[in-house]
């Protein structure tokens, strides 16, 4: 079988500014094809954090499209959002996960610009909406370190709930009061109905 495209000759420039040559073991189709083949949903780290929390006792929702940005865990019960970032994808800084490729770079900058724009976007639409965010990014989600972001994420769940928890009772009470106010209005209307009937 012939190899032909095999090895690609790619140029970028050394850390002394020298133009260098670097073979790309993939032809342009193989390396797109790798491309096309990386999930955005139900990734090996989501799929982690999502069985911690599924053993912890959480009940939750998954990519729920009702909510903008179809958040990775949806708690309901917590008012909560959980996005689980790839480091990569939407620039990790001071991640040993995310490095600028050395080729077509100018690309991959203005692309993670692009996604931490509009993850910026989302989650101000969803804590606008009563929605609290939590961002988890993978680099956190090893077996070392799993169990200790669980626990943090469960502080959070529970803050998280009792402040909703508040906030129904007042709007409880605001729906109540504005109700009884209606019905008084509406006393008032049909007793002054009444009158002027007689």
């Amino acid at each position: 079988m012939p190899l032909q495209g095999r090895f690609i000759k790619k140029q970028y420039y050394c850390k002394d500014k020298t133009l260098c040559l670097v073979s790309d073991i993939l032809t342009p189709d193989q390396r797109h094809h790798n491309m096309v083949a990386i999930r955005s949903t139900s990734t090996q780290p989501e799929l982690k954090l999502r069985l911690a929390l599924w053993s912890r006792g959480y009940r939750y929702r998954v990519n729920d499209g009702r909510l903008p940005g179809r958040p990775d865990i949806v708690l309901p019960k917590y008012r909560t959002v959980i996005f689980v970032h790839g480091c990569f994808w939407h620039g990790h800084k001071n991640c040993k996960n995310y490095t600028v490729p050395k080729t077509n770079t100018e690309f991959w900058v203005a692309k993670v610009a692009r996604n931490q724009e509009r993850d910026q976007e989302v989650w101000r639409q969803l804590e606008a909406n009563g929605w609290n965010v939590i961002i988890v990014w993978e680099c956190q989600i090893t077996k070392a370190t799993i169990n200790a972001v669980v626990t943090k994420i469960e502080k959070e769940l529970r803050n998280n709930r009792s402040s909703y928890m508040l906030y129904q009772e007042e709007r409880k009470k605001s729906r109540a009061a504005y109700l009884e106010e209606r019905k008084r209005k509406k006393n008032i209307a049909d007793s002054v109905t009444a009158e002027l009937s007689h």
